[in-house]
């Protein structure tokens, strides 16, 4: 259909037709974009120019005026329209009727509708009192009537906004900081809002009216496209909902993806952040030089007076490298530098301004990537060492870091850093795509320079330890020969490049032993040990555990987690050391263990204790001790279900057990009967510890069948929050034979969910296995849980049995 054919069916067939030509238009199978946007902002001009007409008649001194996004033209297929009517002051009433005339035929076609009615100086009246009204009529566009009444309106907001600029724009940068604060950054969401969060449409908004003020202007390189593709991601968002949201929920991911020709919703997230990261990058200069220019303005009366009234003032430019000078608080190059002779400018330009906390100006940047020469392979010494200083500068590395990928500088040095790049992680525990984990990471790192032998290496590996993310396969493989190829290229020695490779492939290794594994097992010990190799290694692969961690997100670091990986290291340590790991004993009961086992086997019943387990003075850095969790010791008369029926009483509790032990204790003679010892550390989820005497009660209940824990937890289970249309992956148990001598290791992987360790205890049970200990790790909304189990005679299980007993309890967690 024409745009002619489109104008004659709207006026011809008043808002059915114009409702028919607008559907027509968003299903004729045309991709979303700008073209798009303006048929559908031509079809709508149209129409209302068509409605006005109709109303207005003779009425004179009156237009209709579109704002905002209407007003740019930006019409996404939900958007609402923002319209002005303006008028001279004329026929109160026959402008009233005009409105409805308007307003009506809108809101009858179900289209959402910001109005208003305002004089020439009321409109300029309200805007100098609201911003967002200001901004608004910054994009006034004609759609009907007065001319001349429309461009009177344009031309003097425009002026009272450059008038008002220096007192305005401050306002308006504490505005977009507010918005960011509150909806978060765009580049990192898993389902990020297009048009608040921070690097969105409203920002892009901001800098066109920055740009208005002739104040100060953004970087146009790639601002305008990164524009237009958030928009085209709204249009069909809209389109697959049928909703006028600006959220990219995951549910809609995958829809939106298919519905812009991309290959899946990764594809789709990873051109978001990128759309992102130029608007914000964009932003990030642009204020700054607002804050240069107020600046400026501000001092220059003082200095022209000191000067006598006469002179120009020269900025100062300080050294702080060579052909690096820091010039009115931004870093730029010297004019004797020469980017086209210096490969190494720069790196060295990068590590000035992330030593001295200051900006890299943008023009330095785009200098620099329009001139520099490739460094040779592998890099110079300085390079390197300028690499090393630039990771280990601390948070403000992350400013650096981006002005030079803003300008391809990042890539062009590291060309594995690409697939890296704006790569989203799905995975609630992480807060940052790849790319910015990474420094992160190293930011994090750079805090533990002190205590290791080789900071240059932590540093390295930390930029490196997830390279291996874009690749397909296990990350820290992939990783492992990436790093390899990287730290040579980059003039590491052959020693060297061999501990930053052994750090990236095993840079889970402390943490997932620690927390998955029975740290009293010697053969656990010993596979740590190998792994690493030797101390320093050890001592850097400490480091850059908690870095990682740290980096990740709140949800994967704990003073519970820091306390399990220090204890694995000094046992590691102690083995690499020369000395044998022990082997476990049977450990004496302690006086309140054999209280509890005597006052169970005379009663016939469970008894319980519930005690708060500090945090080593010596290990907290603040010398308060921390609770590493709480020690409940359950004392039970041997019997079936035990486990079960107590991981069951804790999860009706809300209690999260972080580590389990069952074992039979051994009771004086004379004292008849089995009695089991169940050592677990828990957790409240929320709030305070329930009392001990609930507990046992219920555990009684539990135990004697009267407390239908499954049924219970049932309960829980269907109000626990799910996301529509989510579907978790399905439950994965592993064995892992080697991991011990002494029991079988079966490893569940699952999603997280009130009375999952119920589920599993209650399968093992069934399967007639034992279990020795448990080990749980939750990050996220995933559980990665340890069970040690052996036959009833307390000896590992036969290969078969241990696969038959891991095929049952992955069929019990699918059901």
């Amino acid at each position: 259909m024409t745009g002619t054919d489109t104008r004659k069916e709207t006026e011809d067939s008043g808002p059915g037709g114009y409702a028919a030509a607008r559907l027509r238009l968003l299903t004729a199978g045309a991709r979303s974009g700008p073209s798009r946007r303006s048929a559908l902002a031509e079809l709508t001009d149209d129409w209302l120019a068509g409605l006005f007409a109709a109303g207005a008649q003779e009425l004179r001194g009156v237009s209709l005026v579109a704002v905002g996004g209407y007003g740019r033209g930006e019409l996404s297929p939900r958007s609402d329209l923002d319209l002005l009517l303006l008028h001279d002051g004329g026929d109160p009433k026959a402008v009233a009727a005009l409105a409805d005339r308007l307003w009506y035929p809108v809101w009858d076609l179900g289209i959402d509708l910001d109005h208003s009615v305002r004089t020439l100086a009321e409109a300029r009246r309200t805007a100098g009192e609201d911003l967002k009204v200001q901004l608004g009529l910054l994009d006034a566009r004609h759609l009907a009537g007065d001319l001349g009444l429309t461009a009177a309106l344009r031309t003097a907001v425009l002026a009272d906004w450059r008038n008002q600029a220096p007192k305005r724009l401050p306002h308006l940068q504490e505005l977009c900081a507010e918005r960011a604060a509150r909806h978060g950054e765009l580049r990192y969401l898993l389902e990020p809002d297009l048009k608040e969060a921070r690097g969105g449409l409203r920002d892009a908004t901001a800098l066109r009216a920055v740009a208005a003020s002739w104040l100060a202007d953004a970087p146009r390189e790639g601002l305008d496209e990164a524009r237009r593709r958030l928009l085209d991601v709204r249009d069909a968002l809209h389109l697959t909902t049928g909703r006028a949201t600006d959220r990219l929920a995951l549910q809609d991911q995958d829809q939106v993806a298919a519905e812009l020709g991309l290959l899946d919703a990764d594809t789709l997230l990873r051109q978001v952040y990128e759309a992102a990261r130029v608007i914000a990058y964009a932003g990030d200069v642009t204020w700054r030089e607002v804050g240069r220019v107020l600046r400026s303005r501000a001092v220059r009366p003082r200095l022209r007076a000191m000067l006598g009234g006469g002179g120009k003032p020269v900025a100062e430019r300080s050294p702080l490298a060579e052909g690096v000078v820091e010039q009115d608080g931004e870093v730029v190059l010297a004019r004797t530098a020469r980017p086209d002779r210096d490969p190494v400018l720069p790196l060295r330009a990068a590590a000035a301004a992330a030593q001295a906390g200051l900006p890299l100006s943008p023009h330095a940047v785009r200098r620099m990537a329009a001139a520099a020469r490739p460094l040779p392979t592998p890099w110079p010494a300085e390079a390197r060492e300028q690499l090393v200083t630039l990771l280990g500068s601390g948070a403000p590395t992350v400013e650096v870091w981006e002005a030079l990928e803003a300008e391809g500088l990042v890539t062009r040095l590291l060309p594995d850093w690409e697939r890296v790049r704006c790569r989203p992680q799905r995975n609630a525990v992480h807060v940052w795509t790849v790319d910015r984990h990474l420094i992160e990471t190293a930011v994090r790192a750079s805090a533990f320079t002190r205590r290791v032998s080789r900071p240059d290496l932590l540093l390295v590996a930390a930029l490196l330890h997830d390279i291996g993310k874009g690749w397909p396969g296990d990350h820290c493989v992939a990783g492992e020969i990436i790093a390899q190829d990287v730290a040579a290229r980059i003039g590491f020695d052959r020693a060297d490049v061999a501990v930053v490779a052994t750090l990236v492939r095993h840079h889970l290794l402390l943490v997932e032993t620690a927390t998955r594994r029975d740290l009293e097992d010697p053969a656990t010990v010993r596979l740590v040990a190998e792994a690493v190799g030797t101390q320093s290694t050890l001592e850097l692969l400490h480091a850059l555990t908690e870095a990682d961690a740290l980096a990740t997100g709140p949800a994967a670091w704990s003073s519970w987690r820091a306390f399990l990986v220090a204890d694995l290291v000094r046992r590691v340590s102690a083995v690499l050391a020369g000395d044998a790991p022990e082997e476990p004993r049977a450990a004496e009961p302690t006086a309140e263990q054999e209280r509890l086992g005597l006052e169970s086997a005379a009663t016939g019943g469970p008894v319980l204790a519930l005690r708060a387990q500090p945090r080593p003075a010596a290990d907290e850095p603040s010398g308060t001790p921390e609770p590493l969790g709480v020690e409940l010791l359950v004392a039970v008369p041997d019997q079936p279900g035990v486990l079960p029926a107590v991981a069951g009483v804790l999860a009706v509790h809300r209690l999260t057990v972080r580590t389990a032990e069952l074992r039979a204790l051994d009771l004086p003679e004379g004292v008849e009967g089995t009695v089991l010892l169940l050592n677990w550390r828990v957790a409240a989820e929320y709030g305070s510890l329930p009392q001990a005497a609930r507990l046992r009660a219920d555990l009684v209940r539990a135990l004697d069948g009267s407390l239908d824990v499954a049924g219970r937890l049932a309960e829980r289970d269907a109000a626990y929050p799910r996301r529509r249309g989510v579907v978790p992956p399905p439950p994965r148990v592993t064995v892992h034979p080697a991991a011990s001598r002494l029991a079988t290791v079966i490893e569940v992987r699952a999603q997280d969910a009130p009375g999952l360790l119920f589920r599993i205890g209650r399968a093992l049970e069934k399967a007639g296995v034992r279990v020795r200990s448990a080990h749980v790790s939750t990050l996220g909304s995933n559980a990665v849980d340890a069970f040690y189990v052996t036959t009833p005679a307390g000896t590992p299980l036969p290969g078969e049995e241990a696969a038959s007993v891991a095929r049952a309890l992955e069929e019990a967690l699918r059901g």
